[in-house]
């Protein structure tokens, strides 16, 4: 019992964070929140949503929000995530049914699968660092007490389950990288080294659905398409039937699970709009884009405005973007991002006690392309609509959370060297700072603010 004892404790605080947040945020007060429940609200009532004219309603929802949603004004024209994949919403429809529609019960449902979520993250960190618990308590910690986290798991809103499914898969690709070794034997040839390590059936179909129930989830899942494509090419290079197979088995499962969401949206939606995507995109008008910000505000402030935004927001600014917390806290957040930053180069560098390996390599494959296919989608989401908000990188939470880690490992090197058991210090302290400013947070920023006078 000793061995759970921290990663229990851990998750059990998160669930006490996480339910303040699902309890004590003000009706409606998460981005999108009214049209992810009216998503499972029609679903409930038997009808499949499809997203149309009517949906989107710039000027009512400014109304709306500017009113604190005060109960005179109805949030059922609020229906603009109508054209989102199913999977999070069909979960929820039972807890909506069986509690009338409670919204703090969808809420706590979210909660349950953000859980879900710091715990796959801790076991990625046990995957990569076996012998150092305390980075995978660290890496866990991050995950669970970012503030702008724990306001977005205690919300409706898909993204708790496309983060569970972005960590299974993450966890069951760096699991079958275990099976190669530490080490490469010099002697050993690719093709060899991948027939004696080979993932069976199981592993590879596995990947295949969870990657389906990705794509019935979110899109953002999408973005470990080209990851694991570039991972098994890499794990498969030199033998290339076995690459085919294997791809065939993942892609081809997975394509299989999704074809009935893609194939539905080509017969409802026009053109090739298999995502429902350029359906949404044609129904939100008035929503700012950046080629009109540019034009009010030239190109310096636009940018200006997204590095700053978008920080503050990663880290915490609450309900529709309209809480922000104090700048003395931003800048001690800032002082935090570049000494982990400056970690994390010295990591690199040095290498610290990092072994070049094959599992390493894919490690790095694996983490590094989460994070950068994730920090692509969202500037190029900006590209076209203003979409400052930091959470959109939570898709690659747990690489960002790992390198937290490592990067403190260096920084307080010069004391764990001296005395290995302070390293518990790291999530210990991070636990207790990011609880601290999440109870902040809530309580002097997000509910004076928002709640209704």
């Amino acid at each position: 019992m000793r061995r759970f004892l921290p990663i229990t404790l851990l998750l059990l605080a998160f669930l006490f964070i996480a339910s303040l947040y699902a309890i004590f945020t003000p009706d409606w007060q998460a981005p999108d929140e009214p049209a992810h429940y009216n998503y499972i609200g029609q679903l409930a009532e038997g009808s499949f949503p499809v997203i149309e004219a009517g949906d989107y309603n710039q000027a009512y929802q400014s109304l709306v929000i500017s009113s604190r949603f005060d109960p005179q004004y109805s949030v059922e024209p609020f229906e603009y995530e109508d054209y989102q994949p199913p999977l999070y919403y069909l979960v929820q429809t039972p807890v909506y049914l069986l509690s009338g529609g409670l919204l703090r019960a969808l809420r706590l449902t979210s909660v349950l699968i953000g859980a879900g979520v710091v715990l796959l993250a801790y076991l990625i960190g046990r995957q990569m660092f076996p012998d150092r618990e305390w980075l995978a308590l660290a890496g866990a910690a991050f995950v669970a007490f970012l503030p702008q986290h724990v306001a977005m798991l205690a919300a409706i809103n898909n993204d708790s389950l496309a983060e569970l499914i972005i960590a299974s898969i993450l966890l069951l690709l760096i699991v079958m990288l275990t099976r190669t070794g530490d080490e490469t034997p010099p002697d050993v040839s690719q093709s060899r080294l991948v027939s004696e390590n080979e993932p069976t059936d199981i592993v590879l179909f596995l990947l295949g659905i969870l990657l389906g129930l990705g794509f019935l989830t979110k899109v953002t899942v999408y973005i470990l398409v080209p990851v694991i494509a570039l991972l098994f090419l890499w794990y498969y290079w030199g033998a290339w039937r076995k690459l085919v197979r294997a791809s065939l088995i993942i892609f081809g499962t997975a394509g299989i699970i999704g074809l009935v969401w893609w194939l539905r949206n080509l017969i409802i939606y026009d053109g090739f709009d298999f995502l429902g995507t350029a359906a949404h995109n044609a129904i939100v008008v008035g929503q700012p884009r950046t080629s009109e910000w540019i034009r009010d505000l030239g190109f310096v402030q636009t940018l200006r405005t997204f590095f700053q935004t978008t920080f503050q927001s990663f880290w915490g600014q609450f309900g529709w973007m309209g809480v922000v917390m104090p700048q003395w806290i931003y800048r001690l957040l800032l002082l935090f991002s570049i000494l982990t930053g400056l970690g994390l180069v010295g990591w690199a560098v040095f290498k610290s006690d990092y072994q070049a390996s094959r599992k390493a390599i894919g490690t790095i494959i694996i983490l590094l392309g989460t994070f950068m296919m994730s920090l692509l989608v969202y500037l190029a989401y900006n590209v076209t609509f203003v979409q400052h908000q930091g959470r959109y990188l939570f898709s690659a939470l747990i690489p960002i959370s790992i390198s937290v880690a490592i990067a403190w490992s260096l920084l307080i090197s010069p004391v764990t060297n001296r005395w290995p058991s302070a390293a518990y210090l790291l999530p210990l302290l991070l636990v207790i700072l990011l609880i601290l400013l999440d109870i902040i947070a809530l309580f002097r920023f997000i509910v004076p603010s928002l709640a209704l006078n």
